[in-house]
């Protein structure tokens, strides 16, 4: 019978008011940091993403910088990288430059800048 008290007198501590608001405290608490590491978890993949876009750019970026690095190396890579950047031509080539043409640019922003009045002494010009 002393034995039964005994497992009895456990049990109405455990089930005591105050060892149960405890209780509740103790799960609100790991609830909150469950809660608080689920939106860490979440900024954590998004900073993945943008990481694994960045390394997917610098590889394209690599990629391309080496095949110039490769082009450089031959003779009609250093000719043609040449001709780019200054302008050259081989002997018996021209160099066409085309320039535009600034004035064609004003002309119709011009007519459009006239009011009504402007309208009546250009017709009768």
């Amino acid at each position: 019978m002393k034995s039964f008290q005994k497992k009895r007198g456990w049990r109405n501590i455990m089930q005591s008011k105050p060892v149960l608001v405890f209780l509740g405290i103790l799960v609100f608490i790991f609830a909150w940091g469950v809660v608080g590491f689920m939106g860490k978890m979440q900024s954590t993949i998004e900073n993945r993403k943008i990481a694994e876009e960045k390394v997917l750019e610098l590889q394209k970026e690599k990629d391309k910088l080496s095949t110039g690095i490769s082009k450089l190396k031959t003779d009609s890579g250093v000719e043609e990288s040449i001709r780019e950047k200054f302008g050259l031509a081989k002997d018996g080539e021209g160099v066409i430059i085309v320039v535009e043409d600034k004035n064609s640019a004003k002309v119709p922003a011009e007519a459009n800048t006239g009011g009504f009045f402007s309208f009546f002494t250009n017709w009768f010009k």
